[in-house]
């Protein structure tokens, strides 16, 4: 399988980062891909950073919102509406792909029950040390399993717009824990390929750093985007948060 990969990145104000994620792509041992970058209005270096690239490579495509938009969310939307591909990954501005991580995902996709695929991936510091942080996930998730909490990690994810068209994120909280449930709602499964195929780089003043927004997002998607009754709600809500504080790491 050779289909063109439309990979999503927004970015804003990423001059430290974004030389080595678009680096990371380019180091791809699959070569069919197209790699939107949706600057959000940023005030740095980082458009004439990814300009350099442009020049370079005619397959990384740079689009600059007008206004800033205050979220990833609109410059993941916009991406999509223009990405051409066949499967739709993502991939934010200050991580990294690990080489072989599209051509271990693509193959899988032949299993016609399978519309996402994901991988494990590590953790660094913002200032890149690994220190061996490796997160592990489950084999294979389906909808209901997905309740239990989000496995899947944006930066590692690939999904099947030939099988689910685009899908594209809401304007909320956790907004590629609603994505996946979207997807994954239609009757499809979501597969791992069992290995480290991604870098997550923690940073100290991330919105996704704030427990309490994180507990108030994942509340809202159980009781008023998947509308569960009060009582459903608070047993995967509990189960979400174990899962969280349990989270198994190398």
């Amino acid at each position: 399988m050779n289909e063109l990969v439309s990979i999503i990145t927004p970015t804003f104000n990423s001059e430290h980062f974004i030389e080595e994620s678009i680096t990371s792509v380019l180091s791809q041992t699959y070569s069919n891909w197209e790699l939107i970058i949706v600057d959000d209005k940023s005030t740095d270096a980082t458009v004439s950073i990814i300009n350099s690239f442009t020049l370079y490579d005619s397959r990384i495509i740079l689009i600059e919102l007008q206004n800033n938009s205050g979220s990833a969310t609109v410059p993941r939307n916009k991406a999509i509406e223009r990405a051409k591909g066949r499967f739709i990954a993502f991939l934010d501005s200050d991580d990294l792909w690990l080489p072989t991580k599209l051509e271990e995902q693509i193959s899988l996709f032949s299993d016609k029950n399978t519309a996402i695929v994901f991988s494990n991936y590590e953790k660094m510091t913002e200032t890149g040390f690994l220190n061996n942080r490796v997160i592990k996930c489950p084999k294979v998730v389906n909808y209901h399993q997905l309740f239990y909490g989000n496995v899947i990690a944006c930066l590692t994810t690939v999904y099947d717009k030939e099988k689910v068209g685009k899908v594209y994120f809401e304007k909320v909280g956790h907004e590629d824990f609603v994505l996946w449930l979207k997807i994954l709602k239609k009757g499809y499964i979501a597969r791992n390929t069992n290995t480290v195929l991604a870098i997550y780089r923690v940073r100290k003043n991330s919105i996704s750093s704030n427990k309490y927004l994180t507990i108030k997002w994942i509340w809202n998607i159980y009781k008023n985007i998947e509308h569960m009754s009060y009582f459903k709600s608070i047993y995967y809500f509990t189960c979400t948060m174990l899962r969280s504080t349990m989270k198994y790491v190398k």
